[in-house]
């Protein structure tokens, strides 16, 4: 992966989702996991 592809906003709340759901397996929740650690950092304001 290049080092500026970053996962999008919008697969990124659905990963989120996915692993606050506990009816997710365990497969789903480890590339939801996958996909929020590619997401940028929050910028501080």
């Amino acid at each position: 992966m290049a080092k500026n592809e970053h996962t999008s906003e919008k697969a990124g709340k659905a990963a989120s989702k996915v692993l606050k759901d506990g009816r997710t397996g365990k497969d789903s929740k480890t590339a939801a996991g996958s996909a929020l650690s590619q997401r940028p950092d929050k910028k501080k304001k």
